[in-house]
Parts: C-alpha cells; structure tokens; sequence
C-alpha cells in the first residue's frame, strides 16, 4: 500500500473537481446549437444572413459563424438570437 502524503491528498480532493468542472465547461461552449434552438432552416422570412449576429462565410452560400452560436452556421439557418440588421 503505497503512503500518500497529506499534500499530495488536498491537491487531489481541490484539483480533481476544478479539472473537471473545466473540461464540462470547454463542452458546454463548444456547442451551445441547442440552447438557442438552432436549426438549418430559416423560421420564415428570418435566416442567419438577415440577422446582425451573423459573420458571413467566403461566399453568399459557404457557411459562416455567429457572435453568440458555435459552430458553422448556414446563411438559411435561423436561431432564437435571431435579431434583424438594422
């Protein structure tokens, strides 16, 4: 049975849940699709290409990105954050 030292016990029990608690929160932003209902189609007249959150990709039907969904987004697509150019 190996001797395990009273330091090397407290950085287990502090380090282990910061670890991990980190690693689900790198997850969590790395897709957020679902908690803004992202789909890839528009809602209607509303689509990803009309909205102020939008960055275009290198053509008008490449994918781009969004200031608030990761991932690619398609130009057609449409989320909750949806909100016009103005």
């Amino acid at each position: 049975m190996k001797h395990i030292s009273r330091k090397e016990a407290l950085t287990s029990i502090v380090v282990l849940p910061a670890l991990a608690g980190a690693m689900l929160g790198v997850a969590q932003a790395a897709d957020n699709k679902a908690q803004f209902k992202y789909q890839d189609k528009p809602n209607g007249k509303q689509k990803c290409s009309g909205c102020s959150l939008f960055v275009p990709g290198k053509t008008a039907t490449a994918n781009g990105t969004c200031k608030v969904v990761k991932g690619a987004i398609s130009p057609n697509g449409w989320c909750i954050a949806y909100s016009a150019k103005g």
